[in-house]
């Protein structure tokens, strides 16, 4: 099923069909509720033993060249690892999220993963508050996470890149890895095909 944002300039589908149990376009943005035991995520020691992959995305692919794709997200936490994310897929084995997730210490933080074969997961810092700005930048062949807790002021969280030749798609995604499943409000979405200039100076 085909969605359309008018924030953004390229149409998004669930991938793989995979939708959450409830899901709305809003006036704001988007809602969506994370199914229980759902996640994507490879344990790097032990590749074999791997989260189900089985989080609900929704994606689509940005226009070509330089871009910035932010949105304030806000989670209903319940459980462990309860997240929504902005969520970068190249191939099944090429992927990355930046994550406000709810830590083991039932603190929301600001989390990236990046995924090669086996997943890089780092944490960033702790948010206080249900809510924060997340933003994805792709600049040439690289990509680059910053948070904010006021949609102005931008924290750089890492830069990567995939290291594969292959159109990367963009978007959504909700998890709930350990618990029944949590609401996610995505809003405050934006999109602007302009090449960020320093990854460091807040802007």
């Amino acid at each position: 099923m085909t969605v359309n944002l008018p924030s953004l300039p390229f149409e998004l589908e669930w991938e793989d069909a995979v939708e959450p149990p409830s899901w709305q376009v809003t006036d704001t943005g988007l809602e969506a509720t994370a199914a229980a035991k759902t996640d994507w995520y490879v344990h790097a020691p032990d590749p074999a033993n791997h989260a189900p992959a089985n989080g609900a995305r929704l994606l689509g692919l940005p226009p070509e060249g330089d871009w910035q794709f932010s949105a304030r997200i806000t989670v209903d936490f319940n459980g462990k690892y309860d997240a929504g994310t902005l969520f970068l897929l190249a191939d099944e084995t090429h992927w990355s999220k930046l994550c406000f997730e709810y830590s083991p210490d039932e603190q929301g933080m600001v989390v990236s993963v990046v995924t090669r074969g086996v997943s890089d997961d780092a944490n960033a810092w702790n948010v206080e508050g249900d809510s924060v700005w997340m933003r994805v930048s792709r600049i040439g062949e690289g990509f680059a996470f910053h948070a904010s807790s006021d949609g102005e002021r931008w924290e750089f969280v890492r830069c990567f890149g995939f290291g594969v030749d292959a159109p990367v798609k963009a978007g959504f995604g909700v998890q709930a890895p350990e618990g029944e499943g949590c609401k996610v409000a995505f809003d405050r979405i934006a999109f602007t095909s302009a090449t960020l200039q320093d990854l460091r100076n807040g802007s």
